[in-house]
């Protein structure tokens, strides 16, 4: 669709902003929102607050910067306005209290109890224009939604050649510094972070979200550890705040329950295995190291679920590849034909 380049920026930072809060407003999406007057001129910018702080949604926060600039813009948002009184009440009301005329909004809310409000716009006056943009800050709540339960995203790292460890069990480094970093700046988005037993009890995690000095980013996720197997005492995650499951449908199940819409695993190979074959993958997070093992421990183990023949391969849709220092990262998710059939 043809923008304004008014309307074009205005994009730009409701997208920016709702980046910068991903991680921090579960069950809440993700949303920005940027206000700009009938000049053209930038007057107000927000996004989603925290449900622990107060919870305000992003159109209100940029109404809020905006002041009485608000009145005769145009809003530009990363999500269909709500529509709902929930614990803030609908953003469709407080737009066209704001004085609003224009309403831009890049992708429908899918939501059957906020869902509405470009309806509720239109019948009070105010233009509603859907741009029909894919948003990658909401994509992990958008598949949510969909499916009932938090998306999933498998993160790996091995060899040219597959193995994530030597025959030994060392892991650590097989990626570059840079690609470690990034690693740790996903985390910082995530809702939660998943391990098994296994890798309890051979890496020692602490399933902390650092920065390069060994800082901790403001936001973390929740640690969740999967298994029957006990947290040996006094390793960092023999701690209270650590959830503990011991199948991968009830720690899904009760993630889902408190709010968290986004769930990284991280392994081990055995875990991502279970979740590949239970069908609840739907973005695989792959950094490839330029070297080679020969042997080891490979980064996927199916165990019995693994393919015998060609015809039985899984196949995912590349998305994005990103050069990390020497190190490649590889973002794939689920094709659309496994998405429909539940696998």
């Amino acid at each position: 669709m043809l923008m304004s380049p008014e309307i074009r920026r205005a994009l730009e930072l409701a997208l920016e902003a709702g980046e910068s809060v991903r991680g921090t407003t579960s069950p809440n999406p993700p949303v920005g929102c940027a206000i700009v007057d009938s000049d053209g001129d930038i007057v107000g910018v927000g996004a989603t607050q925290s449900p622990s702080g107060s919870g305000e949604h992003a159109e209100v926060m940029a109404l809020r910067a905006a002041g009485d600039r608000a009145r005769g813009a145009s809003a530009v948002v990363t999500l269909e306005p709500c529509n709902h009184t929930g614990r803030t009440g609908p953003c469709t009301h407080a737009l066209v209290d704001a004085g609003i005329t224009a309403v831009y909004y890049a992708t429908r809310d899918p939501n059957p109890l906020a869902a509405g409000g470009a309806e509720y716009l239109r019948e009070h006056g105010v233009s509603a224009t859907y741009l029909g943009l894919d948003v990658p800050a909401l994509q992990f709540w958008l598949t949510g939604v969909r499916l009932g339960r938090p998306h999933v995203t498998v993160k790996m790292a091995s060899t040219l050649d597959g193995f994530s460890a030597a025959e030994d069990g060392t892991s650590q480094w097989i990626t570059g510094e840079k690609a470690r970093q990034h690693a740790h700046r996903d985390r910082a988005c995530r809702d939660a972070i998943v391990v098994g037993t296994g890798t309890v009890m051979a890496d020692n995690p602490k399933l902390t979200a650092r920065n390069p000095d060994g800082s901790l980013y403001p936001h973390q996720p929740q640690p969740v550890v999967i298994g029957r197997r006990p947290i040996p005492q006094g390793s960092h995650l023999d701690r209270d705040d650590v959830l503990r499951f011991e199948s991968i449908d009830a720690a899904l199940a009760d993630l889902w329950e408190r709010g968290l819409r986004d769930v990284l695993v991280e392994g081990g190979p055995r875990l991502v295995g279970s979740f590949l074959s239970a069908g609840l993958v739907d973005t695989i997070h792959s950094y490839l190291s330029p070297s080679i093992l020969g042997g080891g421990l490979p980064a996927v183990n199916l165990g019995l679920e693994r393919p015998t023949t060609l015809t039985d391969i899984r196949r995912f849709q590349i998305q994005h590849i990103l050069r990390l220092g020497e190190d490649i990262l590889i973002q794939s998710t689920v094709r659309a034909t496994q998405k429909e059939s539940g696998t």
